[in-house]
């Protein structure tokens, strides 16, 4: 027996040379020697060598023996013996492993190595050696895998293990990746291959790219997310194609979660720069939308959309205090635009002939209320004489029509407050949805700057005026602002917010449409919710006030109370109604 000097088990050596011992697993994943497999063309390890007409099968492709499984009696490829020389196959194998208390966490479990301070499960021994420290004895940095006299943490040297998990390639301790290199330089080869341009090396432009990545503090994520991610094929493309990266150059890829992914990246890290996205990514997206469609149909929706909307939506992205996603609104109102032209075009009609009663053709043969936004399709060719004055009704209004019962309501906010079970972000989130009823873009867009901390009490800024928060709650919140990123995040070119509620993309917070989603399926529902809470405060609060504590506008405020108000009435007259009754029986 043998102390393999890779991963530091006692087992028989697979070799031995001037570096120490290998155990059979270490050798097969670190010096085996590599071929072409004969079934998938690539450079790998091989498993099986060729013989009878067989090729050459790497690891991917041999799926071991086929035999009749001791345990399932199904016949599956059995790579694992038992005690008796039985087969086993891979499931199997897995799932009757014994196990022994670890010596670390004390749970039971299957034993993946032993060290000085005994048998250690898969988990604490990626953990101490992702986690290398200062050894008190000898004072380098090692993983701490052995224990001394009075129980602290030593490196293995300095109790007689020879284990050695030092980086062959930069001398860091720890963080082991394969081939006796550590995770770090195994980053850094994959980062440079991945940003490569024409001439191999690092595209000059992508260099911000690259440092930002090769710096992140735990290096496997980033290897997993090269070796996974489909956002990485596309920026392997590009950095491969060697053009100069643009936004105009990302605008001419068809419109997809990993353009935009790739885009918020390269803004992130500084290679682009920032723009306003939610409304620079609606042209290309026209672009796009118009490759099918009649010449007629693109000269009237690219100056409607340009000239028109682009133009007020940027008006009002200047002024505004507290960020909002106007893009889907545009885009509807294109969309109903190129609709419209389409409805005219199958009944023969041009701009100039449209009257009104083809308006009301239009709205009447709706099922939804998606084509009342023709009006501001509408609106702008009468302005440029295109079309006659024309009038397109108002959307009719309706009230509330899903609100949470009181019933409901307090005990989900006690679960919020109280369950520990439950993420701190979706309890957060959830507790200030029914208490407040924000709208969810402006929830998700909360940093820190909007907590307001005291000695005594805490609040939260949601309008022009902060909202005192329960205490249970404002721990919450609070513990959100201080914990680290659960996520590695690529350091900023530019200083930037953070995040209460930081979503998957580089410097963004979570979507609207990712948060209702992330609280729907623990079972908040956020529009009733939102909408409860909103009556409860328009039924005690004057409108000036809802609209200042809330931030909705205060249009919105004076109808919310309006509904509150009159709900209630009606509420008191029909209880005052039913005591009158029962006065008289």
């Amino acid at each position: 027996m043998h102390t393999c000097v890779s991963c530091g088990k006692s087992a028989a050596a697979a070799l031995v040379d001037d570096d120490g011992a290998l155990c059979h697993l270490c050798y097969n994943r670190h010096r085996r020697p590599r071929r072409l497999c004969g079934r998938c063309g690539q450079l790998k390890r091989i498993a099986r060598n060729a013989r009878d007409g067989q090729p050459d099968l790497c690891d991917g492709c041999y799926q071991g023996p086929e035999a009749t499984c001791s345990i399932c009696s199904r016949v599956r490829p059995c790579t694992s013996r038992d005690q008796q020389g039985q087969p086993i196959c891979a499931t199997c194998y897995q799932r009757h492993r014994t196990g022994e208390p670890c010596a670390r966490c004390s749970q039971t479990k299957p034993v993946n190595t032993r060290w000085p301070i005994g048998p250690v499960c898969m988990t604490c021994y990626t953990a101490v050696l992702r986690s290398p420290a200062e050894c008190p004895r000898c004072g380098t940095v090692q993983p701490l895998i052995a224990r001394d006299e009075d129980g602290t943490g030593v490196c293995g040297p300095c109790v007689g293990f020879a284990a050695d998990y030092t980086c062959k390639q930069c001398g860091r301790a720890g963080n082991p990746h394969g081939r006796g290199r550590c995770a770090h330089c195994v980053l850094a080869e994959r980062v440079n291959a991945l940003l490569a341009g024409p001439d191999g090396t690092v595209v000059p432009q992508l260099e911000p790219l690259a440092a930002a990545m090769g710096s992140l503090p735990s290096p496997f994520p980033a290897i997993q997310w090269i070796k996974e991610s489909p956002n990485t094929r596309l920026l392997a493309r590009l950095a491969a194609e060697g053009q100069t990266l643009s936004h105009e150059l990302l605008d001419e890829l068809p419109p997809s979660r990993n353009q935009r992914y790739i885009r918020q990246l390269l803004v992130h890290t500084g290679v682009l720069d920032e723009r306003h996205e939610d409304l620079e990514r609606i042209p290309g997206w026209l672009e796009h939308e118009l490759a099918d469609k009649p010449d007629a149909h693109a000269n009237l929706a690219r100056p409607f959309l340009h000239w028109f909307l682009l133009r007020r939506a940027r008006q009002r992205a200047a002024i505004r205090h507290h960020p909002a996603s106007a893009d889907r609104d545009l885009r509807r109102r294109v969309s109903v635009a190129l609709e419209f032209l389409a409805w005219m075009d199958q009944r023969g009609l041009a701009l100039a002939d449209l009257a009104q009663e083809h308006i009301d053709d239009w709205i009447t043969g709706a099922t939804s209320q998606r084509r009342y936004l023709i009006r501001y399709f509408l609106k702008w060719t009468t302005s440029r004489r295109l079309t006659r004055e024309l009038t397109i009704p108002s959307i009719p209004s309706q009230e509330p029509q899903n609100l949470l019962d009181e019933d409901d309501r307090w005990p989900l906010l006690q679960r919020c407050l109280t369950d520990d079970a439950l993420p701190t972000d979706v309890r957060a989130a959830g507790a200030i949805t029914l208490l407040f009823g924000p709208s969810t873009e402006r929830l998700c867009h909360l940093t820190p700057e909007h907590l307001k901390l005291g000695d005594k009490h805490a609040h939260l800024v949601l309008g022009r005026h902060p909202v005192l928060l329960p205490p249970r709650l404002a721990e919450l919140l609070r513990h959100l602002a201080e914990q680290p990123q659960l996520r590695p995040q690529l350091s900023r070119a530019h200083p930037g917010p953070q995040w209460l509620f930081p979503g998957m993309v580089p410097g963004k917070p979570i979507s609207t449409h990712g948060m209702t989603q992330k609280l729907g399926r623990h079972g908040i529902p956020v529009r009733t919710a939102r909408n409860a809470a909103l009556a409860a405060l328009a039924a005690d609060l004057p409108s000036p006030i809802l609209a200042d504590v809330t931030g909705m506008h205060r249009h919105t405020a004076l109808r919310w109370v309006a509904y509150a108000r009159r709900d209630w009435t009606e509420y008191l007259a029909a209880r005052a109604e039913e005591q009158g009754r029962d006065g008289h029986e």
